[in-house]
Formats: structure tokens, C-alpha cells, sequence
């Protein structure tokens, strides 16, 4: 396939999609119940604003998160002044949206009332919020005890207007962005994403015309944009120049990133192309078919298809490689030095970071490719659990490339991924 053909592809692969509609009918049903409450109003979906990734345009299939403000009646200010408002507020709203879905988990969460539906992994963060002249919003923050203001139209407008000044790149390239995040264990928020495309399409007007043919040298140039960015505490978020944190350094897999490009670039009109940029975006990314001298099954499977993708923590593996009468070595030790792995060792992936808080699940993903896979038939790749907590127990069988992957599961959906190579020589 030829590059703008692939993208062309990606970008299709990435719209929404068919959960719109039910996005829509979960923030419609929400409104309502907060208007009857707060207004009196049967049925009314008004005085709402989706914010965030959805709100920008920039969401990408398989959103899971869902910010949403709930604009209060100007009336009612006065009556949540003081430390307890905040609370109270925050707590009204959970009563009421727990009246409705009494069978959902509805609680508060510092600055909102989260509800998380469990039958399609929809999480809405409803912010009540006070409106005010200039657009703005103050909205109840329980820890610092106050209100506190927020911005998220001029947000919305900044993306919109870049997004108009570059022909659709810019959220193209931001979903582009969450691809790939996702695909690569990122620990960047959404905001985050936006403020650099911004700040990228700041840069340059290479691609304020581009169509998909140039989006290969796109993504090579905003991957090398961000491996040149300095490392920082916070970003100004575009628009509203509040301050947007940086969870985790990104430089390194943006260096990743970059490479593969170079190399997906190299290989463009060949059958290898699709393969290397799956590396960037993940599965989105759709392959081509490939002939094999060996007749094999096809057991590979993918996360995605199993659950929704939102990388916001990060998790680490290693692996302790043990043989008879040999010292046990870790893995990446291994690599880093070039040390070879041979065959019949056993191995234990443990999981040695996890930022995420329990409880959570881990799935893993054991991946055998090349020749001697395909040849005895055992290319795996199945989605299994942990031999015992935190461990998956292996063992080196037959020469090849073989990836391991980690996912830690919570609350349905996978909020971080690490994954590492195991090159098994003769």
C-alpha cells in the first residue's frame, strides 16, 4: 500500500465512530436529571458543555473518558460560598445522578462527580460549575476547599482555529498523537496532546496544506518536534494558558517514534510499510496480507479488541532469565549489553514499576514470530493472566523474535502497558 493509503486508512480507523450516539444519550440523560433538579425542568439538555478530548474534536474509537460541565444556575452561587461549598455541591450532583443510575458507581472525585458505566466502559466526569462573564467557569475543588477557574472554551476555540488554519491536520495529527500513545504505553493526558500539536503546527506551515500523502513526513516531523523538546514540569495549555502537567517524560518514545518513521518511510509501496507504522499507531494501522512459506494459525490477539485503551499511568517489566547452574541475569541487563539469549532458560516477567493504584488486573501477551514460529505452528499471542501476582512464567523454546506485553487492567479499561523483546538466538 502506498503511505497516503495507509493513512487514509488510519484516519478512518480512528474516527469515533458508532459510540457517539450512545455518548450522546449518556450526556443527554445526564443533563436532564441534573436540570429536573436544579431547574425544575423535565427533559431539558440544555445549559451542558462537553469539554476535553471529545469537546476539542480530538477523541479518537475506544474513548473512554467523557468531561462534561454542568453550567449552575447564576442563583445559586451565593448559596455554596464558604469551605463547605465545594463539597456540597459536588455532593448534591452525585445524589442526583445516583438517583438515576442507582445500579452505577457515581462518586465524587476532588473537582467532580465521576460515573462509571460498566456495560460499555463510559466514564463521565460531570463538572458542576458556575459561568462566568467572560466565558470562563469556577468550579468546586473539595481539597483546596474553593472554587477555582477554568477555560475550556478558549481551549475548544485555539484547537478550532488551528485546526482551520492547517486544513484538519491539526486534529488529525492529535488523534494521530493518541494512536500512538495509547499503542506505546505514553503517559500523556489529553490536553497535553493538544498543547503539542499546537505548539508543532507553531513551528511550521510545512503541513497547513497537506493531504494524507505528506502525513508520513508529518509524523516523522512532529515525532522529531517533541524529541527536541526540553523537559518540563507543566505546558501552558493552548488557549487558556493554564498549566497542564507532564505525568512522565515522552522524549524517549518520541525517539522511538521517530525512528520508526524513518524506517516505515524507507519501506513505503512495500508490504513491510503497514507492519512498521502499526509500530507507531497500533492496530489502527491496518496490515496487509502476507505470504508465508509455512501454513500456520493465526492466534495473535489484541487488547484493543478486548477492552478500551487510555494510557494515564505506567507500568515496567523485566524479566529474570535462569538456567541450570548459571547466576539468574535480568533481561534488559542482558540487551543493554548485547548478551545473547539462548534457547531452554527459563524466564519470569515480573511486573518492577506500576504507577497505577490497586486494585487492578494484569493481562499478558506472549508473541512468537518468524520462521521457526510459523513453522511449528506455536506464533501464540493470545491475551492470558499472571502465572501467580505480577509474574508470568516462560520458557525459551526456538530461535526468533518474541515480545512479551504487559497490561494492567482497572475499573475495564487498560491505563498502562510496557512491553519488551526477546530475541532468542540458536
Amino acid at each position: 500500500m502506498e503511505s497516503s493509503e495507509i493513512f487514509d486508512d488510519l484516519l478512518q480507523n480512528l474516527k469515533v465512530g458508532d459510540s457517539s450516539s450512545m455518548i450522546a444519550s449518556r450526556r443527554d440523560e445526564i443533563t436532564k436529571a441534573l436540570n429536573k433538579d436544579f431547574r425544575s425542568k423535565d427533559r431539558s439538555t440544555e445549559h451542558r458543555l462537553m469539554v476535553g478530548s471529545y469537546g476539542r474534536h480530538t477523541a479518537i474509537r475506544g474513548v473512554s473518558d467523557l468531561d462534561m460541565i454542568y453550567v449552575l444556575p447564576a442563583s445559586l452561587r451565593s448559596s455554596y460560598d464558604g469551605a463547605t461549598g465545594p463539597r456540597r455541591i459536588l455532593n448534591r450532583v452525585r445524589n442526583v445522578l445516583k438517583a438515576r443510575y442507582p445500579s452505577t458507581d457515581v462518586r465524587v472525585d476532588q473537582c467532580v462527580v465521576r460515573v462509571q458505566f460498566t456495560s460499555n466502559k463510559f466514564k463521565f466526569e460531570v463538572q458542576p460549575a458556575f459561568e462566568n462573564d467572560d466565558g470562563s467557569f469556577d468550579y468546586p475543588d473539595t481539597v483546596a476547599e474553593n472554587w477555582k477557574r477554568t477555560k475550556p472554551r478558549d481551549e475548544i476555540s485555539a484547537t478550532k482555529e488551528c485546526n482551520d488554519r492547517t486544513s484538519k491536520n491539526m486534529r488529525y495529527l492529535a488523534r494521530m498523537a493518541r494512536a500512538w500513545k495509547n499503542a506505546n504505553g505514553v503517559v500523556m493526558g489529553g490536553l497535553l496532546i493538544d498543547t503539542l500539536v499546537h505548539r508543532f503546527f507553531s513551528t511550521t506551515d510545512a503541513y497547513d496544506t497537506a493531504g494524507t500523502g505528506s502525513y508520513d513526513l508529518m509524523a516523522r516531523d512532529f515525532f522529531e518536534f517533541l524529541v527536541g523538546e526540553p523537559d518540563r514540569s507543566y505546558y501552558l495549555a493552548l488557549g487558556s494558558n493554564q498549566q497542564v502537567k507532564v505525568k512522565a517524560r515522552f522524549q524517549p518514545k518520541a525517539k522511538k517514534a521517530y525512528d520508526r518513521c524513518l524506517d516505515a518511510i524507507e519501506a513505503d509501496g512495500k508490504a513491510s510499510a503497514n507492519r512498521k507504522w502499526r509500530a507507531v499507531f497500533g492496530t489502527f494501522v491496518p496490515l496487509t496480507a502476507s505470504k508465508s512459506v509455512h501454513s500456520f494459525d493465526d492466534t495473535e490477539q489484541f487488547i484493543e479488541s478486548m477492552f478500551p485503551v487510555d494510557i494515564i499511568d505506567s507500568v515496567t517489566i523485566d524479566c529474570e532469565v535462569t538456567q541450570d547452574g548459571w547466576r539468574p541475569t535480568l533481561l534488559r541487563e542482558m540487551l543493554s549489553q548485547r548478551t545473547l539469549l539462548k534457547a531452554n532458560k527459563d524466564l519470569k516477567f515480573r511486573v518492577v514499576a506500576c504507577s497505577a493504584d490497586r486494585p487492578y488486573d494484569l493481562k499478558w501477551k506472549v508473541l512468537n514470530r518468524g520462521p521457526e514460529a510459523e513453522q511449528r505452528n506455536m506464533i501464540r499471542g493470545q491475551i492470558v493472566g499472571s502465572s501467580q501476582p505480577n509474574i508470568r512464567h516462560e520458557r525459551t523454546t526456538f530461535r526468533g523474535e518474541h515480545v512479551v506485553e504487559c497490561f494492567v487492567v482497572k475499573e475495564g479499561i487498560i491505563v498502562a502497558r510496557d512491553r519488551i523483546d526477546v530475541p532468542i538466538n540458536p
